[in-house]
């Protein structure tokens, strides 16, 4: 069946290479995609940003999902900011710029209206709270209490998730709780059943060097060892725990997902071997919602460098899914 709902991008932050990624993947897409695409941005500030690219683009400043464009037009549902450089706005304003979007981008697929929602990356400061991205921000205007949010980065042959989320790491351990991991694989293999179809191989990799020996009150033994053998009792086809230096030497290969108990202990690996070649997926929502997986590259702003590959997939998978 032809899935005919829009697609709706949120610029995201500003002060980035969003601008560059959005107008890298436009030129990818076909016909189709191209009328179904809105960009969720400030009218003004995007154009200004393609012309100091000298990327040779037509916008459209649209009202609602309703707004008609010919094919080779980026139609814009315009979100209000006050800027003088184009490049570099203030903090405060950018950061009530970009919940404004995200805001709109919430509702439109609250609604239903489109197919899921993509945002573009968004520097953490912007939402002011501690240990929160965008993952926690959308959880909590879903009204999620439970903490069945999870963060899903996807390539084309394994995922990997982290059970604990923009937690610094002196207060991983005490999150690791066997009630958390239950809730975040579950959520993780309801998913796969969903969308996929299919009922994913799952590996949890242990908290400590070498799983601490298993040694008697570490978290392998208390929590992370009770939580598989339950998710085994619910039908989850799960190993673990496995050891973490070793695993993503050529294990990963066995695993449809491997979830880890911290950001990086899963995604620095992952982003080694699939560098830009994945997206991120925020699974438990009400909607669909992905983004790439990298962040605002300060680097490389107006440099004309950024790779587009990964929104790109966060299009073709939103159109694909949702």
């Amino acid at each position: 069946m032809i899935n005919n709902k829009k697609i709706v991008v949120i610029s995201g932050d500003p002060n980035s290479i969003n601008s560059e990624i959005i107008y890298k993947s436009w030129k990818k897409l076909n016909k189709s995609l191209r009328n179904k695409l809105f960009i969720i941005a400030n009218y003004e500030l995007l154009k200004k940003q393609f012309k100091y690219l000298n990327y040779p683009i037509k916008l459209k400043k649209v009202l609602n999902l309703n707004g008609t464009s010919n094919k080779n037009q980026l139609k814009i549902i315009d979100i209000r900011v006050k800027f003088k450089d184009p490049f570099k706005l203030k903090i405060s304003e950018t950061s009530r710029y970009v919940k404004n979007c995200l805001l709109a981008g919430h509702k439109l697929a609250s609604s239903r209206a489109v197919s899921g929602l993509i945002n573009c990356p968004i520097s953490k400061n912007l939402l002011i709270k501690k240990n929160y991205g965008v993952t926690e921000f959308l959880a909590k205007e879903c009204k999620i209490k439970n903490k069945s949010e999870v963060m899903l980065i996807k390539s084309k042959n394994l995922s990997v998730s982290p059970i604990t989320t923009h937690l610094d790491l002196k207060d991983v351990s005490k999150n690791i709780k066997s009630k958390l991991i239950i809730i975040k694989v579950k959520t993780i293999h309801n998913f796969f059943m969903k969308l996929f179809k299919k009922k994913p191989i799952i590996g949890v990799l242990g908290l400590n060097p070498h799983n601490a020996e298993f040694r008697t009150g570490s978290k392998e033994v208390v929590e992370i060892i009770p939580a598989i053998r339950k998710l085994k009792k619910l039908g989850c086809n799960i190993k673990g725990p496995l050891v973490a230096d070793t695993t993503f030497i050529k294990e990963y290969n066995k695993y449809d997902v491997i979830v880890g108990m911290y950001h990086d202990q899963v995604l620095t690996p992952f982003k080694t071997i699939y560098k830009f070649d994945a997206i991120n997926i925020t699974l438990g929502l009400s909607y669909l919602r992905a983004s790439p997986d990298h962040g605002v590259a300060l680097d490389l702003i107006k440099k004309n460098k950024a790779n587009s590959l990964s929104l790109l997939n966060c299009i073709k998978f939103i159109n694909k899914f949702g």
